[in-house]
């Protein structure tokens, strides 16, 4: 995103990708109604939307009393009342494609960083090699580390993390969906057990929440009793689960971290996305973080790297902009990490549906709030009329 709102603003722009595609499962596939907003004033919208995806407008939860609404997007203010489901690649094969009508935007594949290069103090550029293992460098008068929660960039450059901790990880895998099977989002709590499904074009985008490190326990007592949990915990799966989780191979580890950038940049260099504050995978709003800091990216330095008049004051309005609604944002997936998912899967959560659930469906109206805060979030970026 950043790449080809750079590119649009006149900005020579390389962008390196580790992989030689962009077929990767279980990125985060969310679209939340801040980013079709944002697609729709960079003049992308229409377009945008005759990709194939899947629309949700509540996130429901199952307990043993039945289903309870968490978040009711169609409460949303806008034109948007929605979030989507699309695939990644095809969002990225999207904005490629938009950034590729401009001269000044190359991408290179398999290019996978290894290093910074410096003088004086300031980082000058990157150091990568080929799918060959041959390497190159390549100099910049920016380099932005947006490679993720194990960033290569951040640590060539020396930037570490602040780490809350999470005692959680969670367990994705691919489930069938077949006709007639109730749609939507929903997740399922029962006897210390929280199980996710989100419906997907032909496919059910499934997970568990386990203890960190309970992946190996549960390994240890066999697929079949796995099966077994997945079954209780919704029926209507249990004579699919055979034929779609043949291994544990079908079965990915999601290691929930949550951790912050004291500084998000330094001479030469600026992190944003999950390099900059790897996010839990609660309210799913990991993606509408990144993309909003690409937006205040771009907004920031577009004109002085155009101009050559870009400073370090640049780069810390950057983290300036966008510190106040991640930090306050991790706050939240904190409290609800450690006060009540972490205790559920512990097998404390067993007897009642949570207060807060029973409270939302004797007051629909509070369902507006939760649906705020994952679909638009607390600071939407909007990009300046120059990237428009």
């Amino acid at each position: 995103m950043l790449g080809m709102l750079l590119a649009r603003a006149g900005v020579d722009t390389v962008v390196l990708e580790k992989h030689g595609d962009f077929l990767r499962d279980f990125r985060g596939d969310t679209v939340h109604a801040s980013t079709h907003q944002l697609m729709d004033e960079l003049g992308l919208g229409e377009a945008f939307r005759k990709l194939a995806h899947q629309r949700i407008e509540r996130l429901q939860v199952v307990t043993d009393d039945g289903p309870h609404t968490l978040a009711d997007f169609s409460r949303l203010p806008g034109r948007f009342p929605y979030i989507t489901f699309l695939p990644q690649w095809d969002f990225l094969t999207f904005l490629l494609e938009e950034a590729n009508r401009f001269p000044n935007f190359r991408l290179v594949q398999n290019a996978e960083v290894t290093g910074v290069t410096t003088a004086g103090g300031r980082v000058t550029g990157l150091r990568y090699e080929d799918a060959d293992g041959q390497g190159h460098e390549l100099a910049a008068e920016l380099v932005v580390g947006a490679d993720g929660r194990r960033s290569a960039v951040r640590d060539a450059a020396g930037l570490r993390p602040r780490v809350f901790g999470s005692r959680m990880d969670v367990l994705w895998f691919r489930l069938t969906k077949e006709e007639g099977d109730p749609g939507g989002m929903v997740g399922r709590l029962s006897e210390g057990q929280l199980f996710v499904r989100i419906e997907r074009l032909g496919h059910w985008q499934s997970a568990i929440a386990v203890r960190k490190g309970g992946y190996e326990e549960l390994r240890s007592q066999g697929l079949d009793r796995f099966r077994e949990l997945l079954a209780g915990l919704t029926p209507f799966l249990a004579g699919r689960l055979e034929d779609d989780l043949r291994s544990w191979d079908d079965v990915k580890v999601l290691d929930v971290q949550i951790d912050r950038l004291v500084r998000w940049w330094r001479p030469g260099l600026l992190c944003i996305g999950d390099a900059a504050h790897t996010m839990s995978p609660i309210m799913g709003v990991g993606i509408n973080l990144a993309l909003q800091d690409a937006v205040a990216a771009a907004n920031v330095l577009a004109g002085p790297l155009r101009e050559g008049t870009l400073t370090d004051e640049h780069l810390a309005r950057v983290q300036k902009r966008r510190m106040a609604p991640t930090a306050a944002t991790q706050r939240i997936q904190r409290f609800l990490q450690t006060r009540f998912l972490e205790p559920w899967i512990r097998g404390e959560g067993r007897s009642s549906t949570p207060a807060v659930l029973r409270l939302m469906k004797r007051v629909p109206a509070l369902q507006g709030g939760p649906a705020r805060a994952m679909a638009i979030g607390l600071r939407p970026e909007h990009p300046v009329p120059p990237l428009r």
